[in-house]
């Protein structure tokens, strides 16, 4: 029988777990969120999402404070930060049942692992989403540009269930795509994170057109994505060298846009600088190629870190 998903659980109620959510619980599944810093204000007045693909308002939404309250479900979506990874094997255990799936938005690399050690990595799957989306206040989500959503199965055998999980996507006006090989879609999503994320840091919190502004910033950007390409290739995937103009392109039109993890950094809150930054290097290390340009944006960006404490 193949298998599909009814009830779902969002772990990780920011920006992304409330918008893609909130566009599944639109779409009639039953969308359960587990929330902390919202919880109040989601029980009283629901979600509110502006979006460029239409704007909803969710007034009665299922919210709960712990896992035990939601209880097993079909569906898992991990969308919090991976900072808080050392909590999933706590939150995940009581939302599973005999066929549950898990699936992970998270940034970068090294999630899905950590999943599969939990739960197995028969039941993993990756979604990358490409999206400009910012929570404004406690739920609200602001969707500004984007969207588009790839799934991939941890376990290449698994590729129907990933079909599955795009097709609920779809139906939910959300453009996801399966895809067969993970690991691609990743390091193609580096392309953007590392340099976007990374510089909007290094250069003490600014936007992406900022970025894109400075000529000299703009060969930095396209130096990194180079050595991702590099990276990539030196572990047997293959990325299409027009990846990089075609980032910096579709860059250009977001305006001021300001990248996730440069909001954690203004508002004080730890970074993901595992899976983004240091997880890709150990990698690149690992096959044999060297990161210089990673290498320096990640010691500036450590350098901010330790600026920032020691204002604090």
């Amino acid at each position: 029988m193949e298998w599909d998903f009814q009830s779902v659980a969002i772990v990780g109620s920011g920006a992304i777990g409330l918008y893609y959510g909130g566009r599944l619980a639109e779409a009639g599944r039953d969308v359960k969120f587990l929330a902390r810093s919202d919880y109040d204000q989601l029980s009283k007045s629901g979600l509110a999402v502006g979006s460029v693909a239409g704007d909803f308002h969710l007034k009665n939404i299922s919210v709960f404070k712990n896992p035990e309250e939601i209880g097993p479900v079909d569906l898992v979506i991990v969308a919090w930060k991976a900072t808080a990874n050392g909590a999933l094997a706590r939150v995940l255990t009581p939302l599973m049942h005999e066929t549950t799936q898990v699936l992970t938005l998270q940034n970068g690399l090294g999630n899905c692992e950590h999943i599969a050690e939990i739960v197995g990595a028969t039941r993993v799957y990756g979604g990358l989403c490409f999206v400009c989306i910012n929570r404004i206040a406690p739920g609200t989500i602001h969707h500004s540009a984007g969207g588009r959503m790839t799934i991939g199965a941890f376990d290449n055998a698994r590729y129907g269930n990933a079909e599955t999980i795009a097709r609920r996507f779809k139906a939910a006006q959300i453009p996801a795509t399966a895809v067969d090989d993970l690991a691609k879609a990743q390091w193609e999503k580096l392309i953007w994170n590392i340099p976007f994320n990374g510089l909007a840091i290094a250069e003490g919190g600014v936007t992406t057109d900022l970025l894109l502004a400075n000529p000299l910033i703009e060969t930095e950007i396209r130096t990194l994505m180079q050595e991702i390409i590099t990276a990539a290739a030196a572990q047997g995937i293959l990325l299409d060298q027009n990846l990089i103009e075609s980032n910096i392109e579709r860059t250009r039109p977001m305006g001021p846009y300001q990248p996730s993890t440069m909001i954690d950094f203004i508002e004080g809150r730890e970074l993901e600088l595992d899976p983004i930054w240091e997880e890709p290097l150990r990698r690149a290390e690992a096959a044999g190629v060297k990161m210089p340009a990673l290498e320096n944006l990640l010691r500036r960006i450590k350098t901010r870190l330790t600026e920032r404490r020691l204002v604090n």
